[in-house]
């Protein structure tokens, strides 16, 4: 399994080059061409050190990269989408979440707890789908052996198969003939309590540790279900797959494809850049920024898999820096990040491309929601036009969120057709038009105070 997985690893990342990387992060994303190179360009290194010698492998460090503007202009979908191209165990956290050591709150190394707990159920995400066919197959005989009592005391697979009477229930349970028949399945449960384990700052793997103890200590058990067999195919499917499974080569896969290939995402990392004080929240924050230093410098954190070392994991922050400055990081951690790209404010014609051309758009969205309701829903140029020009100003006159403003304008415009979509005529086309984005927003816009509010 362990080749397999890093065959998959292997081709995850070298089948895109950089030019690619950033082709398919323009079908979700409008401009930031210079922070798409850098992540494309960034992600293509990580497969290139994977093909130099062994002796200078461990001796290239990732290219760590903060980018920098304000909120709503793409940063955190770079990141996740860069994730999806990877294939790679990614976590998006906040900065601000942490506290230094001694504080009440999280301690930095938890992030690489939760990454590698994402890449265990990546892993083990891949290998089930790997024995899916095999696992069905063997929840089909037991799914048999209930329908047919006695046949599951014949210990030769093969002679069950030779019998006529079994072979004609396996024709009439796959042509779904006993969807709906109940039978009694063992379900297994652990028994014991339920405990929640509140640990001090920075010992959350003993609180980890605990709870696994308190597990041992009560033995799985079964309990019996009366469900229908459509319903039985699932539960026995999942628990032949769990058996197949080898937990200890998950754990081994993913603890190598998150110290190889991780990437924690760090958002909002401005808000823990503290002018130099001697007093105040600022002490904490420059304590989160010395705490995050080793982790980001490569370090061995302590998780309930075993050890990760963070050597090769790549960091990906990102803050508006309204308030603070990059200069106002310690200047060990504004080392850290070699890589540091200034993302555009968006403009009108920005916000036009925003609705019209990403795979997800906004439009895309809200005609397949009403659709479900069998209303046929179209936006006229002069719709989109508008609604572009009114978040651009909404933005420009109170808080600019960049194109999140875009999701508030599209709920408060489509607020009464979402309401009364079950009852409206399905045969009469919906037909968006920039007069009936005015009559709807039109009011709120040129009210300063509630467009602040609303929009």
């Amino acid at each position: 399994m362990s080749s397999n997985t890093q065959q998959r690893n292997a081709v995850a990342t070298s089948t895109f080059t950089p030019r690619e990387i950033v082709s398919e992060l323009d079908r979700y994303i409008v401009g930031q061409n210079a922070a798409k190179r850098a992540v494309a360009i960034a992600l293509r290194n990580r497969w290139r050190r994977q093909q130099v010698p062994s002796d200078l492998r461990d001796e290239i460090a990732p290219k760590n990269i903060l980018m920098i503007g304000p909120t709503g202009v793409g940063k955190t979908e770079i990141a996740r989408r860069l994730a999806k191209l990877a294939q790679a165990p990614f976590l998006k956290i906040e900065a601000s979440k942490f506290t230094e050591v001694g504080y009440v709150g999280r301690d930095v190394e938890s992030m690489v707890r939760d990454l590698t707990e994402l890449a265990i159920q990546m892993i083990k995400e891949e290998e089930t789908a790997v024995v899916e066919v095999k696992a069905r197959e063997a929840a089909e005989e037991q799914i048999l052996d209930l329908l047919l009592p006695g046949s599951e005391e014949d210990d030769d697979p093969d002679a069950r198969g030779g019998n006529p009477t079994r072979e004609k229930l396996r024709r009439k349970l796959r042509d779904g003939a006993f969807e709906d028949k109940f039978v009694e399945i063992d379900v297994s449960e652990k028994q014991g309590p339920s405990v929640e384990v509140f640990s001090p700052n920075g010992l959350e793997e003993m609180g980890i540790n605990f709870k696994d103890m308190l597990g041992n200590l009560f033995p799985q058990r079964t309990r019996r279900r009366k469900v229908k067999v459509s319903e039985a195919r699932e539960i026995l499917a999942q628990e032949q797959a769990q058996k197949m499974i080898d937990m200890d080569q998950v754990t081994k896969d993913a603890l190598q494809r998150v110290e190889q290939a991780g990437i924690i995402f760090l958002d909002e990392i401005d808000k823990i850049a503290g002018r130099e004080s001697s007093h105040g929240p600022d002490v904490s924050r420059e304590g989160v920024q010395r705490d995050l230093l080793p982790l980001i410098e490569g370090s061995t954190v302590n998780t309930k898999y075993g050890m990760v070392r963070t050597d090769h994991i790549l960091f990906i922050a990102a803050g508006a820096f309204h308030v603070s400055k990059v200069t106002d990081l310690i200047p060990e951690l504004q080392g850290r990040f070699p890589i540091r790209v200034e993302l555009d404010p968006l403009t009108q014609a920005d916000f036009v491309r925003i609705l019209k051309e990403p795979r997800n758009s906004l439009i895309k969205q809200y005609i397949a929601l009403l659709k479900t309701e069998g209303l046929d829903m179209e936006f006229k140029d002069d719709a989109i036009d508008e609604m572009a020009r009114i978040g651009a100003e909404v933005n420009q006159r109170t808080e600019n969120i960049g194109a999140r403003r875009l999701h508030t304008i599209m709920e408060r415009l489509l607020e009464d057709i979402s309401f009364r979509a079950p009852e409206m005529d399905h045969n009469k086309p919906i037909n968006i038009d920039g007069a009936y984005v005015r009559e709807r927003l039109e009011g709120l816009v040129k009210d300063e105070d509630l467009s602040r509010y609303i929009l």
